[in-house]
C-alpha cells in the first residue's frame, strides 16, 4: 500500500511538472484565438456574461488552466488580457493548495475588472485570490446574479477532469503588456 501510495504522488508531481511546464511556456500565437473561443464558449453557456465583458473597464481570460492534486496540489495556465475589447497583453496564472483534494482538471477562467483601480491592482501584480476568493462556476443555463468584489469578478467553466477539493490555496497572476 505505501508503495502505491508513493507511485501514485510521484505520477501527480511528474504530471504537475509537465502540465505546468507547458501551460507557462512563451508565447504561443493560438493563445489569443484560444481566449476568444474560451469567452464565447462561456457567453454562450451563460448569456448574461456578455454584459460583464460590456461593462468591464477590462479583462483577462484564461483559456486553458489545469490544475491537479493529492494533498499538495497546483495549477497553471496563460491567457490573454483585454481592454477596450482588444488584446493588450497577457497573464500567467499560478495556484498552490494543500488539503484534501485528489485528480486532475481543466477549466477555463475570466476575470472582469470594474474600474481602472481594479485593472491596475492586477497588472502591478497585485491581485491574488486567497481561500477566501470564491468563483462562479458556469455550467449550462446557469442564472449568473453576482456583483463585483473588490471591483474583480471571477467565473469559471470546467472544460474535463475530475477533481475532489476541500483545501486552501491562492491564485497569483503576473501581466506582460505586449505580447
Amino acid at each position: 500500500m505505501k508503495s502505491f501510495k508513493l507511485l501514485v504522488s510521484t505520477f501527480t508531481l511528474v504530471f504537475i511538472a509537465f502540465t505546468v511546464s507547458a501551460q507557462v511556456g512563451g508565447w504561443k500565437p493560438e493563445l489569443k484565438t484560444d481566449a476568444d473561443e474560451a469567452l464565447a464558449t462561456m457567453i454562450k453557456r451563460t448569456p448574461k456574461l456578455e454584459s460583464f465583458k460590456n461593462k468591464a473597464y477590462a479583462y483577462a481570460v484564461f483559456p486553458r488552466i489545469t490544475k491537479a492534486g493529492v494533498g499538495i496540489g497546483g495549477a497553471a495556465g496563460k491567457g490573454i488580457v483585454y481592454k477596450d475589447h482588444a488584446a493588450i497583453g497577457s497573464s500567467k496564472l499560478k495556484q498552490a493548495s494543500i488539503g484534501l483534494q485528489l485528480g486532475g482538471q481543466q477549466y477555463s477562467e475570466v476575470i472582469f475588472f470594474e474600474n481602472k483601480d481594479a485593472f491596475e491592482h492586477f497588472t502591478n501584480g497585485n491581485l491574488k485570490f486567497d481561500g477566501q476568493a470564491s468563483a462562479v462556476a458556469i455550467t449550462e443555463g446557469a442564472s449568473v446574479d453576482v456583483a463585483y468584489k473588490s471591483g474583480v469578478a471571477v467565473f469559471t467553466h470546467t472544460k474535463g477532469g475530475l477533481m475532489y477539493e476541500a483545501s486552501l490555496g491562492g491564485q497569483h497572476f503576473t501581466y506582460e503588456a505586449g505580447k
